[in-house]
């Protein structure tokens, strides 16, 4: 009888193991079949409705209207309003003021009739959260170049700010690129203050609780803090003296901006490799009256267009580009479809072929905006998109250079040490390790009103830093080196008092918390420690009956641990649900029940044709600001965490070393 029990058994197991192989040839055919012949991976990157409802904008400001291409834009604007009549920041999310009126004013500016039942139900919620007044900052400096209202509704911006020494409080690289980059050519806008051309001559008049011109427009301290209001008082101080500048210093203004752009252009993919840079941009350009036909401007123009993704029906304009973080991710997820005992040189073609890729994309000769802060370093970071060379990042850069490293060959070492020469000059003082920029932690800045959007830094995060430790761990560096020791620490000061840790750039906690379980595992830390143990058990904790884990954009809003395990776990998904598992089996919890359970699901959500199903954004620009839905994210994190799976079950260890 036991015996007949055992079989049993055993002849489960292996229908089990035989699902799992076929869908990880399900899934790596898919893989596949959507990389590009010189070996790339590039996935669509959606962003809420700001980023399409922009691109419309963008061009009735310079008058340059696609009919074709706007039509399809604004069904995807339609198809994504929440039920309440707005637009939220991320799906299934709460309808936010900013975004709302920036896809209303799309639609109209598109041709919808504001007497449709959508734009009606819209102009009903944005008035119900008390207009369009109640914008943020951007999206009011967007309504003043339209004349939708008065300058005096934004903080006081000067161009000549762009002349201040290193040491002043306020310095335009004391804040993160990416606010460097929209804000420099934002500031031309703003001392110029054209008007768009505007061709339909459309105003939204109607998203105003009384005459836009006559509103009381507030303008708010963004952080509560005493300096915030402080700062608020010298902006009311400044206004009458605004005027009274002499053009002389704000032309010179103008001209230093140019040339920063000029130098910083990034040929077709655009300054800073994002839209909102690129965008502002090419109004800048407009109001400097440079010729359309200028070489500058039409690869300004090429750059954004490049960012359209276009379906039957519909088309929306993505953030940016993310080849090389599809690449590297996906690349990982293939290498360990073929390895059973550790790193070996490829047989397989497709991961040589990205992995050559992604090798001639290292920057190795610009001194980017990272050098202000570390002169004497030498570059060998690569950047998100397919050129940024002013931009590279070290959570890309490590991630690249750990696939590299697992190949096992030596072609690739040169590469390897100038990253790891890179990302151990990258270090902050605190230990962590920032995307971009090194100690880029000047939170007084953050009191400014213009900062009310929240995202005006780039200070060192907990997943960045698992990864840093997780690549140079990999290539040989130990507990013995500084870098490592103070990165751990570093990690241990900043977990959450439920055993997480919080995720900057991924859904959320779980996104954090295998960051630094797999960073762990690989510097080897024991995973019975007290505190391992208690991020182990959250992560169990957190599973959903159905086997998987999901988190909701919604836990970047919790302010105590009781909050966030209220608004966290909202449906299980597979890009997140591949985090936990991956981060289990780190911990050395590949044969628990967690895992088998996670990994069953996994297995039995993938459709016929090798993908998952993910409608939810998976991933952050900005924490509570802007959101990311990674198209990738579906099939290379479920595919790599299948595949480790059957490597430890084939191997019969509880777990082998992984970084990522």
């Amino acid at each position: 009888m036991q015996d007949n029990a055992n079989n049993k058994l055993r002849n489960e197991a292996s229908l089990n193991m035989t699902s799992l192989n076929e869908v990880i040839q399900r899934a790596q055919t898919r893989l596949h079949n959507c990389q590009n012949k010189d070996g790339h991976w590039a996935f669509p990157l959606e962003a809420d409705v700001t980023i399409p409802a922009e691109y419309i904008l963008l061009n009735h400001f310079l008058g340059e209207i696609n009919d074709v291409t706007e039509q399809k834009i604004a069904t995807y604007i339609r198809r994504i309003q929440n039920p309440d009549g707005g637009w939220p920041l991320y799906y299934g999310g709460k309808a936010n003021v900013s975004a709302s009126v920036k896809a209303y004013f799309a639609l109209k500016l598109a041709g919808d009739d504001p007497k449709l039942p959508h734009m009606i139900k819209a102009r009903d919620k944005i008035l119900a959260n008390g207009g369009a007044k109640e914008s943020n900052v951007f999206t009011r400096i967007t309504l003043a170049l339209f004349g939708m209202v008065p300058w005096r509704a934004t903080p006081v911006t000067r161009i000549e700010i762009l002349f201040a020494p290193k040491w002043l409080p306020l310095h335009i690289h004391k804040v993160s690129y990416w606010t460097r980059t929209v804000t420099v050519p934002l500031l031309i806008l703003t001392a110029i203050r054209p008007k768009a051309k505007n061709p339909r001559k459309i105003n939204i008049d109607e998203l105003f609780t009384k005459s836009r011109f006559k509103e009381n427009y507030r303008i708010d301290n963004p952080t509560g803090h005493w300096i915030g209001t402080l700062m608020i008082a010298l902006d009311r101080i400044a206004r009458p003296f605004d005027a009274l500048v002499p053009n002389y210093f704000t032309n010179k203004g103008i001209e230093k901006g140019v040339q920063f752009i000029s130098k910083r252009l990034n040929d077709e993919d655009g300054l800073g490799g994002i839209f909102p840079a690129m965008a502002n941009v090419l109004m800048a350009f407009d109001a400097l009256g440079i010729n359309k036909n200028d070489p500058r401007v039409m690869t300004a123009r090429k750059a954004i267009d490049k960012l359209l993704i276009f379906e039957k029906d519909e088309a929306f304009c993505q953030p940016c580009l993310s080849p090389v973080w599809d690449t590297s991710l996906a690349t990982h997820a293939i290498i360990e479809t073929d390895l059973s005992s550790g790193p070996r040189v490829l047989g397989n073609n497709s991961a040589s072929k990205a992995c050559e890729w992604l090798e001639g994309l290292q920057i190795k000769d610009c001194l980017g905006d990272w050098a202000v802060w570390r002169p004497n370093l030498r570059p060998g970071g690569w950047a998100f998109q397919y050129r940024n060379d002013y931009y590279p990042d070290v959570d890309d850069t490590a991630v690249v250079a750990m696939a590299l490293h697992k190949t096992g060959d030596k072609k690739y070492e040169p590469a390897l040490q100038r990253a790891a020469e890179w990302i151990i000059g990258m270090q902050s003082k605190s230990g962590g390790w920032a995307a971009f920029d090194a100690d880029n932690e000047y939170h007084l800045l953050e009191n400014m009103p213009f900062a009310d959007h929240g995202a005006l830094l780039d200070p060192p995060s907990i997943d960045v830093t698992g990864r840093c430790i997780s690549f140079l761990t990999q290539i040989g560096y130990d507990q013995s080196h500084t870098s490592i020791t103070k990165g751990i620490k570093y990690i241990k000061q900043n977990q959450e008092t439920d055993g997480s840790w919080f995720g900057r750039w991924g859904n959320n906690y779980i996104y954090g918390t295998w960051s630094v379980l797999s960073a762990l595992n690989i510097a080897g830390e024991d995973m019975n420690q007290p505190y391992l143990k208690q991020s182990i058990e959250w992560l169990q904790s957190s599973q959903r009956d159905d086997g998987g884990w999901g988190e909701s954009c919604d836990s970047y809003w919790a302010e105590n641990d009781n909050e966030k395990l209220a608004t966290k776990f909202n449906s299980s998904l597979p890009s997140q649900t591949a985090w936990a598992v991956l981060a289990l089996m780190s911990a050395g919890q590949h044969k628990s029940n967690s895992v088998s359970q996670g990994i069953k699901f996994l297995i039995e959500t993938c459709k016929k044709n090798g993908d998952w199903d993910e409608e939810y954004f998976n991933a952050v620009g900005f924490p509570r600001v802007f959101f990311l839905r990674y198209h990738g994210y579906r099939l290379y994190f479920p595919l790599l965490a299948l595949a480790r799976y059957r490597n430890l079950e084939q191997t019969q260890k509880s777990h082998k070393i992984f970084g990522l």
